[in-house]
């Protein structure tokens, strides 16, 4: 079982972003190579991190947040602290630098 909540709506997203205290955001696509090899260590990370909220976006499907979010490429990471963004990364990475950027 999957400790990251997939994300349906725009509503969903914003409501998750403003309770939670830190939020991990992976904006992805079904048909994107980069997002299935990074999909793993996110799940993994998922399991592993206590006190982080993971959510899983597909960028076809919720393109209000893509655009609301510039998200131009993918996968694109992001976090949220106290419902801020706080940091984002464009592109593919390794385990452990998902697990700096997560922290």
């Amino acid at each position: 079982m999957s400790n990251i909540i997939k994300i349906t709506s725009k509503e969903q997203f914003d409501k998750i972003i403003a309770t939670e205290k830190n939020v991990f955001v992976d904006f992805n696509a079904q048909w994107c190579g980069p997002c299935k090899m990074l999909a793993p260590f996110v799940h993994q990370l998922a399991e592993e991190t206590q006190g982080v909220t993971f959510l899983d976006v597909d960028v076809d499907s919720n393109s209000d947040l893509a655009l609301e979010y510039q998200i131009m490429s993918i996968p694109a990471l992001m976090t949220f602290k106290e419902g801020k963004a706080a940091k984002k990364h464009t592109g593919f990475m390794a385990k452990n630098q998902l697990e700096e950027f997560v922290k």
